[in-house]
């Protein structure tokens, strides 16, 4: 019998839009793999839609919350229904990232220093030396970050807005010069890695999701030593936090540092499935077509994850 997948995509989040280019296509690769597909557009009666449909298998494709932050996982934990991706626990605890970098970092892998502030204090004055990075802690797709240069004689005032929607607390860490380098994992086999130079003033939304807004380089121009070692964190970083099925983690390089010039910025527990995406870049790269990439985590799906 034709298996029917329910591939889950939109939501309320900040990426709403990236996450309804990665469901469509995610959905049409799936189609062409034979599944029986049905598109939803996630809002708050998700339980009852899925109830309705009675799908064998939920493909998660949604960024942000509530897709990539636990709770998507838990009403399908409790619904029985199978899905893919991470659990509950090492979804909610890579969505947060200040959580994230402290197990990270008790599991062997390097990763930027670094405060919890509020952002009414971050706003008030330089509470790292310049150059640093302000992120909120719990958004994707470089939503909400800034870049704070040695030039600038104060923090960005867009901290004290009253339309801020990232949260009262803050995380700001050193700048950390270099390349973008990223790596995805795919189950229990970290695939190749890709040096990411953004044709913008860094690798914001803009450029991760416009066409030409980066420059995908793969394999990443790195030396053996350093491009072994980033798969091998990749997975580490994968393991430490329980993650399952696919996920991706971003660092930068000093190379002035050599191998010790490697940080772990994040884990995305639910990486763009875009055209324009690292992940099915890497997969292609390891000989995996896009169609094979979907239906192999939709054959991974399971409960208890």
């Amino acid at each position: 019998m034709t298996k029917h997948v329910a591939v889950l995509m939109g939501g309320w989040s900040a990426e709403r839009e990236v996450s309804l280019r990665s469901g469509k296509a995610c959905a049409d690769a799936a189609e062409r793999a034979g599944y029986r597909v049905s598109r939803v557009d996630v809002d708050r009666e998700i339980a009852a839609t899925l109830r309705a449909l009675k799908p064998d298998v939920a493909l998660n494709v949604l960024h942000g919350r509530p897709g990539e932050d636990g709770t998507l996982q838990g009403l399908l934990e409790i619904l029985g229904l199978p899905y893919t991706h991470s659990g509950v626990m090492a979804s909610a605890v890579a969505m947060q990232k200040d959580i994230a970098k402290t197990v990270l970092k008790a599991g062997g892998v390097p990763v930027p220093g670094g405060m919890v502030v509020s952002r009414l204090d971050a706003a008030k004055q330089h509470l790292l030396p310049p150059p640093y990075v302000i992120k909120p802690l719990a958004e994707g797709s470089s939503v909400g970050v800034f870049i704070v240069q040695k030039d600038h004689a104060h923090p960005p005032q867009e901290l004290t807005r009253a339309d801020w929607a990232f949260g009262e607390k803050i995380l700001i860490e050193p700048f950390i010069p270099g390349k973008e380098l990223t790596c995805a994992v795919m189950g229990d086999r970290a695939l190749g890695v890709i040096e990411i130079v953004a044709n913008t003033k860094f690798y914001d939304y803009e450029a991760k999701y416009a066409p030409g807004g980066s420059t995908h380089l793969l394999p990443a121009p790195v030396s053996a030593e350093i491009y072994e070692e980033c798969r091998q964190l990749s997975l580490l970083a994968h393991e430490a936090l329980g993650c399952r099925g696919v996920t991706r983690s971003d660092f930068r390089y000093d190379d002035s540092l050599g191998i010790k010039g490697l940080a772990c910025l994040e884990v995305n527990t639910q990486p763009g499935m875009t055209e324009t995406s690292l992940v099915p870049e890497l997969a292609a790269y390891a000989g995996i077509s896009f169609e094979q990439l979907v239906a192999w985590m939709i054959e991974d799906a399971s409960l208890e994850r």
